[in-house]
């Protein structure tokens, strides 16, 4: 089939979901005995300097002409559409989650991103796209012929139940970078209106994506008087993370938007009762009885749904048993890598570039 390129910005070590989910399909292929790699392009994606644009093309044009050459969407979206053309050949787009739905974007950017990524998008030969409801959007509002997009949800490994906190104050975990769209500040809000209640507030989750929203969760904190309930872990090894998992009792993240909710079908895995946003894949993803889907606006809602799961004593077990169900139907990091080795042997033909 020839060999198997990932090309994305940086380092796949970084912990991102993205970026585990780009390793992850690397170490599956390999394992299948692919000639696969990662193809490392300049870090500053997706805010390129005109010397990285030109390095990355220059990395992209080396590249192989018989290998599958996958571009993930963090930097394939800023790829100029004619730039991309003069590669002449066909091309994957990996989108995680189109960049325009980003949170706290000045409109002029949402504008300029969703424009970038789609005349990209328009010069692939395939894309592939992490959930149904992503899938939507690329055809919808994208414009992507439908026959050309691919859908590759993240796998979870089986994993134990959470042993929970076993007696102690209520663990309430959230996993995801400090930024904007993964919405803590609202669940800070929320938390401060249950002072009446025993619960602990772990977060796991690097502060480097957005430093300006790392301080503003931080400062929140501190206003809100919630310093010695909240654990800021920052990013943490695997083993921590899966310690971080093990001892919790429910998981809470009112997301404003996922591409899929990879964090949320880990803690589903586990069996924890998930309260997640009620928006994009999460939708989908996270079952009402799991838990709560909530609006990432409405900050008395999201209290609601945490009180009822740390008050009530028989809702926690309930959604506990729902979320441990759901987490045994999830797919598995197999089938995802099953659709990119199928794209390899299909040997996909070129769109527009060609």
């Amino acid at each position: 089939m020839g060999e198997f390129i990932l090309a994305a910005p940086g380092d796949l070590a970084t912990p991102t979901g993205g970026y585990l989910y780009d390793a992850r399909i690397l170490r599956e292929l390999k394992a299948r005995g692919h000639a696969a790699r990662a193809l490392a392009l300049p870090d500053d994606f997706p805010r390129p300097t005109e010397a990285s644009l030109a390095r990355s093309l220059d990395l992209l044009a080396a590249a192989p002409r018989g290998a599958t050459l996958v571009i993930d969407g963090l930097a394939f979206a800023e790829l100029p559409a004619e730039r991309l053309r003069s590669l002449g050949r066909p091309l994957v787009a990996l989108v995680h989650h189109p960049l325009a739905l980003e949170t706290g974007l000045a409109p002029a950017e949402t504008e300029r991103l969703e424009a970038s990524e789609r005349e990209a998008l328009a010069q692939a030969a395939a894309v592939v796209c992490t959930s149904a409801a992503t899938r939507r959007t690329l055809v919808a509002r994208y414009g992507v012929p439908e026959e050309r997009v691919h859908v590759a949800e993240p796998g979870v490994d089986p994993a134990p139940r959470a042993a929970g906190s076993r007696g102690g104050a209520p663990v309430v975990l959230s996993v995801g970078a400090l930024i904007p769209r993964k919405n803590h500040e609202t669940l800070a809000r929320a938390l401060a209106l249950l002072g009446d209640l025993a619960w602990r507030w772990r977060l796991v989750g690097s502060p480097d994506r957005d430093p300006a929203c790392a301080r503003r969760l931080s400062g929140l904190i501190r206003e809100l008087g919630l310093d010695e309930r909240v654990e800021l872990l920052g990013a943490v090894a695997p083993a921590e993370l899966e310690a971080a998992y093990a001892s919790a009792d429910l998981f809470a993240l009112p997301s404003r938007h996922e591409g899929y909710g990879m964090a949320y079908a880990e803690a589903l895995a586990r069996g924890l009762p998930v309260i997640a946003g009620d928006a994009g894949a999460a939708s989908e993803l996270v079952p009402r009885d799991a838990g709560a889907r909530v609006d990432p606006d409405d900050v008395r809602g999201v209290a609601a749904a945490l009180r009822r799961l740390i008050e009530d004593g028989g809702a926690r077990p309930a959604a506990s048993d729902a979320a441990w169900s759901c987490g045994q139907t999830l797919p598995r990091w197999a089938d995802a890598a099953t659709v990119f080795e199928r794209l390899m042997a299909g040997a996909p033909r070129a769109g527009k570039a060609a």
